[in-house]
C-alpha cells in the first residue's frame, strides 16, 4: 500500500526542497530565483495530482 505513495512523495519532497531553495535565493537577491521557485512548484503540484488520481481510482 505504501509503494504506490512512493512516487508522489518524492516528486512533492523534490518540489518542496526547490520551493525552499528558490524563496532563500530570493531573499539573498541572486539569480535564478524565479526558475527554482517555478520548479518547485511545478513539482508540488504534479505530485498532488498523481495522489489525487491514486485515491479516486481506489
Amino acid at each position: 500500500m505504501i509503494k504506490q505513495y512512493k512516487i508522489p512523495l518524492v516528486l512533492f519532497l523534490l518540489g518542496m526542497a526547490g520551493t525552499i531553495l528558490g524563496a532563500l535565493f530570493k531573499i539573498m537577491h541572486w539569480a535564478l530565483a524565479p526558475e527554482l521557485l517555478i520548479i518547485g512548484m511545478t513539482l508540488q503540484v504534479i505530485a498532488i495530482f498523481i495522489l489525487i488520481a491514486i485515491i479516486l481510482k481506489k
